[in-house]
């Protein structure tokens, strides 16, 4: 502030630091955008391998009941006990 009681302009910052900090806003922001792409790359690789694993796992529960004769859905464990 001045003697008068006006606010003065800060200084500019030099070229060189105005420079860096857009360079490392830039590298801030490639950055963030590579490990978005990494996250959505990853998720669509382990798709296919979870479909196909509950696929199995639901084959694999028909086959129990199959053999079983089809009487699991209906009839409560042997180990329960009202």
């Amino acid at each position: 502030m001045t003697p008068e009681g006006e606010f003065r302009t800060p200084p500019k910052p030099p070229l060189v630091t105005r420079i860096m900090f857009w360079a490392i806003l830039v590298a801030a922001g490639a950055g963030a955008l590579f490990v978005a792409a990494f996250a959505l790359w990853l998720a669509l690789i382990i798709l296919p391998v979870a479909l196909l694993a509950a696929v199995i796992a639901w084959l694999t529960w028909r086959f129990q009941v199959w053999r079983a004769g089809g009487v699991i859905r209906n009839r409560p464990p042997e180990s329960w006990r009202p």
